[in-house]
């Protein structure tokens, strides 16, 4: 059970990193090219720039705490604000069309 936890929290964590760094590095204009991520050019930078860093610290809330015997409560909790987080985005992406 825990190997398959960890392995849970791994691809979570790279998600998280891969989208975050994304929304961190990238212009407006190159996420918008991406399929789904159309929503970019109706929000501020800002905005997106904030939703990088949140996703950044979620993958650190997904592993840090377990790997180094801190609070390892919050992986979990972590686990079910993310997937809270990506049914917010599913309403999202649906009512944008």
């Amino acid at each position: 059970m825990t190997t398959s936890l960890w392995i849970a929290s791994g691809v979570l964590a790279l998600v998280a990193v891969s989208g975050g760094a994304n929304k961190l590095i990238m212009s407006k204009a190159k996420l918008a090219a991406f399929p789904g991520a159309g929503w970019t050019v109706n929000v501020p930078t800002g905005f997106i720039r904030s939703l990088g860093v949140l996703e950044l610290l979620a993958a650190a809330g997904l592993i840090l705490p377990v790997a180094l015997h801190l609070a390892p409560v919050m992986t979990p909790v972590t686990a079910v604000c993310w997937i809270l987080l990506m049914v917010g985005a599913m309403i999202a992406h649906l009512r944008a069309g």
